[in-house]
């Protein structure tokens, strides 16, 4: 047999098989238990990266151990198929992006394929295709008719040269990142989903979910950003408008030295309007505009602002307070105005400092600091002070007396704020599904008729990458007849932001193949919750917030029968050469396919599931895969070599010799360690490490003299049984090399014996003088003394000690002796 087997040539043979055994295609079973296992489905780049190969690697073995262990897996795959790659793609090769989709779909299922992926293929769902996004479409309008989707009027970040809406994330230093346009603001009539209905759920279910990592978690928990404060209305001077702030610390009332509003407040023109400081306020207001919203909150921006000319009342002393514009405040969170508090904020700290407004202390925290001479703000805990009545008192009691004053004299009210905001949902791209709504001059917005959806994308567009949406474009999109009155109307041109479709598709996948409904609610009560999600952690909020916000919504439409959509989360990292993330600019790509046309699949996987625990970034290693595949040819040549030797022989056997038991216990700790490693822990580098020393246990112990052939057979099949989720081609290549019978995917898990994990003697180390000199072996369970006493009266310690005086022995059962002697 060669030295260095070519897997990749046996590959093929096994995946055909795999396929016209329809071998990975289930469907709902209530005589067994149920396992969902999901990968997060990919974008149709074109191509594989080897973060894909993680990803999906991570995933196949949980459902191929799963499988082995007699549960019923669903494991499906599918393509996030719509967004603006393609757009780009159709107006660079002026073709329609369906063909560049469904190319590069074509080409990923291909390579997926080729990696042995245990997918349901007849689950695939692409949400670029018509029998997809007509039910988008059908959940949309259930949003609408429960009063979740509406339309408003809010300005957003708009790139002129694109002509579309870009999220803060698009941004880069005031230009649209795909462009390099400067990006202003615009008034835009979208659609928004009202998550925030949710948010009290979303962030108290929350705690429902144990199997998530905390950090996920925590980043759920403050992107929702629950707070309990009050609304506090401060009166304008020489005006009527409310100045209402929200604010958490109504104790600090009295360290009101001036308030900021945002550039985009719908007071701000009535604020400066005959004012002398109006120009330079409009001015101010055009370059926030510019700005996204993550670059004004940025707590290292230098605070800039403006003065209105306008002065508020502080309710609690009379005082007058001069009104700002800043940019750091935002309409998206609150009342859009917030009270400057600089002794104890450090962002109202910078602020007062740089227009040299009154820094008055209100809070002692009993530091000994001198508050009267600030040079940063301090903390707020300990006793009021400077604040009339209620100096003196805690501030935690103040907060409560404040506030309550305040909602007696009617100019305040306890309130819960988040700092979710609703989701906007419209895009002003074509490659997205159509928001099926219509909008009639009498009936106002109308949703389509059901029955006839789906509403098609047209094919009529120009791509020229100018103006607005190419469905604007459109001679028979837009005009249509209004479904309730039937005249004339015109269709919505905006599309579905692609979040949407990803909300909901792990849904999909347990009812895939259904034209009537978007799933059936019982196959979806079998199969539901998931139970292991796994993707990268960048989507832990958005996509992983969305989808529990989805999952709820359907739920109360009586659609779903849980709450949460996901039980168990796996965040893995990345995938690094050169200490950097592998990309194309940065010249450090490592193909798949290069690897598997080199070593095969099976090297690929095992490599990078052994590299490093899967939570972990994972540095590429040209030398680790071609250690893993020196390893799965040295386990070939072992399994042929016994598959000879072993034949006919059968698992029956009595541990006769040490070596016996020695074998039998790396034998069974060994399925005892891969099968927790797998299905508790995670820890595929451990499991695979504890595979290669029972190889090494199995070479060792051919070549003594004295063999138990039935134990080498029982080691050779469970080597392979367990192998299989790793390396699952050359598994069932080897299984049928044993002259099993295949599948090795459908063969149950081994159980291992609690007996053989008992051992009759242990190996302790020896010292002398506190040195190691040497191990020993003894028989377990002895005490301190006559562990002493055996270790003293030993041949092997006479050797050891080589003739010296021994003055005393010092012993640790089960781990060491130490001999102390003189000279």
């Amino acid at each position: 047999m060669n030295e260095q087997y070519e897997f990749s040539k046996i590959e093929p043979k096994w995946q055909k098989y795999w396929e016209d055994n329809d071998l990975f295609h289930v469907t709902e079973d209530e005589s067994k238990e149920k396992f969902y296992c999901l990968e997060m489905f990919p974008y149709p780049s074109g191509k594989l990266h080897m973060g894909h190969v993680r990803n999906y690697s991570i995933g196949d073995v949980l459902a191929r151990y799963k499988t082995m262990n007699g549960f019923n897996v669903l494991h499906p795959i599918g393509f996030d198929s719509f967004g603006l790659p393609a757009e780009n793609a159709a107006i660079k090769n002026q073709s329609h992006p369906a063909i560049w989709t469904s190319s590069n779909i074509e080409e990923m299922e291909k390579q997926l394929r080729q990696l042995g992926f245990s997918y349901d293929w007849d689950r695939e769902a692409c949400t670029y295709k018509e029998e997809y996004y007509k039910w988008m479409q059908w959940i949309f309008i259930q949003f609408y008719k429960k009063g979740l989707a509406y339309k408003k009027e809010n300005p957003v970040n708009w790139c002129p040269s694109c002509a579309t809406v870009l999220a803060n994330e698009q941004v880069v230093d005031g230009c649209c990142e795909r462009c390099g346009t400067q990006v202003t603001k615009k008034n835009l009539s979208q659609w928004y989903f009202k998550i925030t209905d949710y948010a009290d759920r979303l962030l108290d279910d929350i705690d429902k979910l144990p199997g998530w990592p905390d950090k996920v978690k925590t980043m759920q928990r403050n992107w929702i950003g629950r707070s309990y404060g009050y609304e506090l209305t401060f009166k304008l001077k020489d005006g009527d408008l409310p100045m209402t702030v929200f604010t958490t610390r109504a104790d600090t009332i009295f360290g009101v030295s001036f308030m900021v509003i945002a550039p985009e407040h719908p007071y701000v023109d009535q604020l400066i309007t005959g004012q002398k400081e109006e120009a330079l306020c409009r001015e101010y207001m055009e370059a926030a505009k510019r700005q996204s919203d993550i670059e004004r909150s940025s707590t290292t921006k230098e605070k800039t602002g403006v003065f209105t000319g306008r002065y508020v009342i502080n309710p609690v002393n009379g005082k007058e307070v001069p009104v700002y514009l800043a940019d750091y405040v935002l309409m998206g969170y609150g009342t859009g105005l917030v009270m400057g508090v600089p002794a104890h904020d450090q962002r109202d700290f910078d602020f007062a400092t740089k227009f040299g407004l009154p820094i008055v202390p209100v809070v002692d925290a009993g530091s000994g600091e001198d508050l009267n001479n600030l040079t940063k703000a301090v903390e707020a805990e300990g006793v009021m002070i400077n604040s009339g009545k209620y100096t003196g008192m805690n501030n935690k009691e103040a907060i409560d007396a404040i506030g309550g004053d305040f909602e007696k004299q009617g100019i305040g009210k306890k309130t819960k704020n988040f700092k979710l905001r609703d989701w906007l949902i419209s895009r002003q791209r074509y490659w997205g599904t159509p928001i099926p709504m219509i909008s009639c001059p009498d009936c106002g917005w109308v949703p389509e008729k059901e029955e006839n959806l789906p509403v098609l994308l047209p094919t009529d567009v120009e791509f020229t990458g100018k103006g607005e949406s190419p469905i604007v474009t459109s001679k028979t999109f837009v005009n249509t007849k209004c479904p309730v009155c039937g005249k004339d109307a015109k269709r919505e041109v905006d599309t579905m932001d692609t979040f949407l479709d990803s909300s909901w598709y792990f849904l999909r996948y347990t009812d895939a193949r259904n034209d009537k409904a978007c799933f059936d609610p019982q196959k979806a009560k079998y199969w539901m919750s998931v139970d292991q999600y796994i993707g990268g952690v960048e989507h832990a909020i958005l996509h992983l917030l969305y989808s529990r916000f989805f999952t709820k919504v359907l739920y109360d439409l009586g659609l779903a029968s849980v709450e949460e959509p996901f039980t168990n989360l796996l965040t893995q990292g990345m995938v690094l050469k050169d200490g950097s993330k592998m990309s194309k600019s940065v010249g450090n790509v490592v193909s798949p396919e290069e690897i598997i046309s080199k070593y095969g699949a099976d090297t690929a996987r095992l490599f990078i599931l052994f590299a490093a625990p899967p939570e972990r970034e994972l540095e590429w290693s040209d030398t680790g895969v071609e250690g893993s595949f020196k390893f799965l040819n040295r386990v070939y040549r072992l399994i042929y070599e016994l598959a000879e030797d072993t034949k006919g022989i059968p698992c029956v056997y009595r541990l006769e010799t040490k070596d016996d038991k020695q074998l039998a216990y790396i034998l069974n700790n060994t399925v005892k360690r891969v099968s927790d490693d797998i299905n508790k822990r995670f820890n595929f580098n451990t499991a695979i490490s504890a595979l290669m020393e029972l190889v090494n246990e199995i070479y060792r112990y051919k070549e003594l003299e004295d063999v138990n052939m039935g134990l080498l057979r029982d080691s050779a099949e469970k080597l392979v049984l367990m192998l299989s989720p790793f390396a699952p081609h050359v598994c069932e290549e080897m299984w049928e090399g044993l002259g099993m019978q295949a599948p090795v995917y459908k063969a149950p898990w081994p159980e291992y014996d609690e007996a053989a994990l008992v051992k009759d003697s242990i190996e302790i180390v020896v010292q002398i003088n506190g040195k190691v000199k040497g191990k020993m072996d003894v028989p377990t369970g002895l005490s301190k003394d006559d562990l002493q006493a055996l270790v003293m009266e030993s041949e092997q310690t006479a050797e050891i000690v080589g003739g010296k005086e021994i003055v005393k022995i010092v012993a640790v059962p089960g781990k060491l002796v130490n001999i102390v002697v003189k000279g």
